[in-house]
């Protein structure tokens, strides 16, 4: 495919999700309908796509629409790539810019220049204070790749000597002393051998900060409440060089666990009756995503207003579902990839006001300024 016809499919694939349909579906149904494409043709539009995502509202607002083609529009506009060079109406790129089009498009304002809804603003800007416009336009740009030394398999040095022998050049990221920022072939990572053989781990990097701030020592029992993929399960296990107990509500979620933590060296009980008394619980609950727009920025435009309100009842009562799990003197970990004081802050000071005798041992609101994603963590010491 040439430059010009990846725009265009580019613009095909979001008119699709403006419609309604998920971005990674409507994207594996385009690869499907388009055998020709080879596998850099895949990236490119995927690329095209999520940039675009990044950049609902501006993009529409540089191209002059909210079509697929006026968003690809207005993101080329944006990059200062110039649009005639590609909307041609050769062979498969997109047909010539018409006169309307070319007059059209204006430069985004306000919370529309920084790709954010108008409704979500000023809760932004309550929660982020002087950080909340640099916040949001980082979440407007790709998020680096990092990954986890799993230090059951590798240490650091033998990590990085094993992903340069697979072309993939690495460099430690200060967040966490286990992440790695991939600066060179990323996209080799999933089919590497030190993937495979489980010296590595994808997973962000204030996401390890979020399990090395945990009150962690080997003998514990830990539980991963909410499990998900295990990401943080595993990190756990890792660094306590023992078993965590992982749940999910749905545990459809977890369905990959086992299979990775036998590729990791790491011991891990799925249970879906958890059974205290717990050294510590980890609840990594449901959230807004916010900190990780960047890279799932579909949610930015789902989310709404009820939604939010739905996932903040949702994390209240999570906490006080297992707050009877922990152990007298013990840790409960509350942890979001939240940015948003409401998910965060909010929710900790609610349940310690609803908790007599709990306390608040430590908390750190980690943004992408700092290396990683948006995350939050707050460690709670149960009554003695």
């Amino acid at each position: 495919m040439t430059p010009a016809a990846r725009v265009q499919a580019a613009a095909e694939v979001l008119d699709r999700i403006a419609a309604g349909t998920p971005a990674e579906q409507a994207l594996l149904g385009w690869s499907r309908a388009s055998r020709f494409a080879g596998s850099k043709d895949r990236a490119a539009v995927r690329d095209h796509v999520f940039d675009v995502m990044r950049r609902w509202r501006s993009t529409a607002a540089s191209g002059g629409g909210e079509s697929g083609r006026a968003r690809m529009l207005g993101l080329l506009r944006q990059q200062g790539t110039d649009p005639d060079t590609l909307f041609t109406g050769q062979g498969h790129a997109p047909k010539p810019l018409g006169d309307a089009e070319r007059a059209a498009g204006r430069v985004p304002e306000g919370a529309e220049a920084l790709d954010l809804p108008d409704w979500l603003w000023s809760d932004w800007q309550a929660s982020l204070g002087a950080e909340a416009a640099a916040t949001a336009e980082q979440l407007r740009h790709r998020a680096p790749v990092f990954l986890r030394i799993n230090t059951l398999r590798a240490t650091q040095a033998a990590a990085i000597a094993a992903l340069s022998a697979d072309g993939i050049a690495t460099r430690p990221a200060p967040l966490a002393d286990t992440a790695l920022e991939v600066i060179e072939g990323a996209r080799k990572v999933a089919r590497s051998k030190a993937f495979t053989d489980g010296l590595v781990e994808l997973q962000d990097a204030a996401s390890q900060a979020v399990v090395a701030a945990l009150p962690l020592a080997p003998g514990q029992r830990v539980l991963d409440y909410c499990a998900g993929g295990g990401g943080k399960a595993l990190a756990m296990a890792s660094r306590l060089s023992g078993l965590v107990e992982a749940h999910d509500a749905n545990p459809a979620r977890m369905s990959d666990l086992p299979a990775r933590a036998i590729r990791a060296g790491a011991e891990i009980a799925i249970t879906q009756e958890p059974r205290g008394p717990y050294d510590l619980v980890l609840c990594d609950v449901p959230c807004s995503g916010s900190g990780s727009w960047r890279r799932a920025p579909e949610g930015k435009w789902r989310l709404t207003a009820d939604g939010l309100a739905e996932l903040t009842a949702i994390q209240g009562r999570i906490l006080d579902t297992v707050a009877p799990l922990v152990a007298r003197g013990g840790t409960l970990a509350y942890a979001t990839c939240s940015m948003l004081a409401t998910e965060n802050g909010a929710r900790v000071a609610a349940f310690l006001a609803g908790h007599p005798g709990w306390s608040l041992a430590r908390e750190r609101q980690f943004l992408p300024s700092d290396g990683g994603d948006g995350f939050y963590v707050a460690c709670l010491t149960a009554p003695d």
